[in-house]
């Protein structure tokens, strides 16, 4: 059974420049849709985050964080028990920062400012030093490259039902032009319909659902083994390679990390 969860603002949250949330939500849990005067970047320590701003879907595995500008109602539902960071700003404050709710592709100075505030566990920067990282973390921010979604969705007509049958079965390695086949379009045209709808290539749209399946099959104590014969590689080996591309780590490098 789903929890709902209602988000409350801090006292006097509209009067403040700059406050950091450190939350853990349960599993099975769902953030009602909500909106706010000040802009947030949502940092997930573990496990894979689903929200939806506007009505659009966003998902973004461990350590890509999430911007929602001021005023975007948004909503989260979390499958499993999740760590969530917070870095909130005046909306005067969110000038130079995209004004739609997108991933932000950040540095290692972004994460080991938001490590050293929630070590300390600082709500509020008092001190010249605590306001003086906030302001190195906005500019850093800003310098973000801006990524729309992980894993984008389309309700194309031949794109769609390809990308449903996937997400249902991610270790199917059908290949393009039998799905082509199978929608009744060709090969060629599907692959258009990829890059124009998702921004990317179908195989690297099928890399990323296989990444983000692989995170949460490492949660639950799978071995590295038998995720790559759920995911459909012929090897373990080829689920490292992939994973080493998009998380710049191993698999189990990945799991140690997260404890």
């Amino acid at each position: 059974m789903t929890s709902q969860i209602t988000y409350q603002a801090p006292v006097d949250a509209n009067a403040l420049r700059y406050f950091f949330r450190f939350e853990q939500a349960n599993a099975q849990t769902e953030y009602l849709p909500h909106a706010h005067s000040w802009g947030q970047v949502i940092f997930v320590k573990s496990y894979v985050l689903e929200m939806r701003v506007e009505g659009e879907r966003l998902l973004t595995p461990a350590d890509i964080p999430i911007w929602i500008p001021p005023g975007r109602v948004h909503s989260s539902y979390n499958h499993r028990q999740a760590q969530f960071r917070t870095f909130n700003l005046a909306a005067d404050l969110c000038e130079g920062l995209p004004i739609k709710a997108c991933l932000l592709i950040v540095d290692p100075i972004v994460h080991a400012i938001m490590d050293e505030f929630a070590r300390e566990e600082i709500v509020l920067p008092v001190s010249d030093e605590q306001l003086r990282l906030c302001n190195v973390l906005r500019d850093r921010l800003r310098l973000a490259a801006v990524q729309e979604s992980y894993l984008p969705t389309s309700e194309d007509k031949f794109l769609a039902p390809v990308l449903h049958a996937l997400e249902a079965n991610p270790g199917d390695n059908t290949t393009l032009a039998a799905w082509a086949a199978r929608v009744f379009t060709t090969e060629r045209t599907l692959a258009r319909r990829c890059h124009q709808q998702l921004n990317m290539s179908f195989s690297e749209w099928r890399q990323r659902l296989r990444f983000l399946r692989a995170i949460a099959l490492l949660e639950q104590g799978n071995s590295v083994q038998s995720i790559a014969h759920d995911l459909g590689y012929s090897s373990a080996s080829a689920l490292i390679v992939m994973f080493q591309h998009q998380a710049g780590t191993t698999p189990d490098r990945y799991r140690t990390r997260l404890g």
